[in-house]
């Protein structure tokens, strides 16, 4: 049934609801416009300083995961994202070898400052900071401590890529080294250096009483990549082993030999006495034995003001005198990437004053003493720290650096230096400051001129 006055009624309801609401309305939609448009600002301000944040970055970062302590830093390589603890810049030239822990082997210890392919084979964030640092700065060093109980063995081993430099600290050794020429036999005692050609077969034997403690620079910035003669010699097959070494019942007695369970870097055997019944700790003759062996500490006393040098060696060899010089120099000169390795002593509260290397980086172990180590970046920022017995310090070639003694001990310091075939060159704050001229310094350093008097120049 229609009912057209009903209808009239409502059409005339709606008409007048729409009049009355048509103010409140467009004020809503005004609001509702200003909102959107100041969402519409933050948003783009928003993707604008992520776009800014991200091109710093290198990439995109898809995923940022930070310890709820603040302490991780975002590493961004590749569009890929990795965290690691944050680390005190100083780190990258100190480290704390003697807190870190060791690898334990029956017949010792050995302990690393160096690089690590694996980031988890690094014995904390702070050896990690090391590592990479000489790596990404190309050091062409890295550094070992090395202990040999009594009776103890270095096994027979080579290194695919690095020449090794050792510094006996402690003990006395017997040392072997295999080429493809001879093999050469000699005792090592504390203050001698020796040197093993990369990929020659070579070990320690620790024939003395007591511990012996060796520090060992190898000629590489890489991961040292090591294979002992145990891993080669149960690595190959059996027949083929006999074969090659043909021993009395072949085979069969080839296959009494077995394998390992741990890992036999310093080996000492539990029931070594009765394992071996005869020793002969023999000498090669001198002249075979100087190409491996460096008597440091009874060369040369080089001083200097505050302290002195005493070098293995930085001479070429035609200014060399000594026999032992002459043919251990002609030795290193046959391989790349030889160190030269020197003792530095700087007496107590004295002061190795600031200078820097033009072809080397420096790799230094402190022995004894202690000391205010400094040196300034690339960037001109300057980083000073403490160091003390068994720690490592790092100078990249270049960087000015100095160490002061700070206590009445005289500090020792085992120094190895990426010289090659190159004599070391090194210029000190005092000659490159006193030889500009004055008029130079005063405009650098606004100052009159007459100033610069007051330093000696020589």
């Amino acid at each position: 049934m229609d009912n057209q006055a009903f209808e009239t009624e409502a059409k005339m309801a709606a008409g007048s609801w729409k009049r009355e609401a048509s103010p409140g309305r467009r004020s809503l939609l005004k609001l509702f416009a200003v909102c959107l448009l100041a969402g519409l600002l933050t948003t783009a301000v928003g993707v604008l300083s992520l776009s800014l944040v991200y091109t710093k970055a290198g990439g995109l970062v898809n995923e940022m995961r930070v310890n709820e302590m603040n302490v991780n830093e975002v590493l961004v390589k590749d569009g890929a994202v990795s965290s690691r603890p944050l680390v005190d810049v100083r780190f990258g030239f100190l480290n704390r070898l003697s807190r870190s822990e060791p690898q334990k082997y029956p017949g010792g210890t050995i302990q690393w400052a160096t690089y690590r392919s694996d980031s988890d084979h690094y014995p904390d964030p702070e050896g990690q900071e090391f590592g990479e640092s000489l790596h990404q700065k190309q050091s062409q060093m890295s550094v070992a401590l090395l202990r040999i109980k009594p009776g103890g063995l270095r096994v027979p081993h080579w290194h695919f890529n690095a020449n090794e430099h050792g510094y006996v600290l402690q003990g006395t050794v017997w040392i072997g080294v295999v080429t493809a020429e001879n093999v050469t036999v000699f005792n090592g005692t504390e203050g001698q250096v020796v040197f093993f050609p990369r990929n020659a077969v070579h070990w320690i034997k620790n024939c003395g009483e007591g511990e012996a403690v060796l520090l060992l620079f190898f000629g590489s910035h890489e991961e040292v990549k090591t294979l002992e003669a145990d891993e080669a010699f149960l690595g190959t097959p059996e027949d083929i082993a006999a074969r090659a070494l043909q021993p009395i019942g072949g085979v069969k007695f080839i296959r009494t030999f077995r394998k390992f369970s741990e890992a036999q870097v310093v080996n000492l055997p539990p029931n070594l006495g009765q394992l071996v019944h005869s020793v002969n700790y023999t000498r090669s003759e001198d002249s075979q034995v100087w190409r491996y062996l460096y008597d440091l500490g009874a060369s040369p006393i080089h001083p200097f003001h505050g302290g002195q040098f005493q070098w293995a060696p930085f001479r070429s060899a035609r200014t060399s005198k000594s026999p032992m010089e002459l043919i251990y120099i002609q030795s290193l000169n046959e391989e790349s990437r030889s160190l030269t390795l020197a003792s530095l002593r700087i007496f107590a509260n004295e002061l190795g004053q600031p200078h820097y290397h033009f072809n080397a980086n420096e790799l230094a172990y402190v022995v004894s003493g202690c000391a205010r180590a400094g040196l300034v970046m690339e960037s001109g920022t300057t980083v000073t720290f403490d160091v003390t017995i068994g720690d490592v310090i790092f100078f990249p070639v270049g960087t000015q650096h100095y160490l002061r003694s700070v206590c009445d001990e005289e500090l020792l310091l085992v120094v190895a230096y990426s010289t090659g075939k190159e004599a070391l060159k090194t210029l000190r704050m005092n000659k490159y400051f006193m030889d500009t001229a004055d008029h130079i310094l005063a405009q650098l350093f606004h100052k009159d001129q007459k100033e610069f008097q007051n330093f000696p120049r020589s």
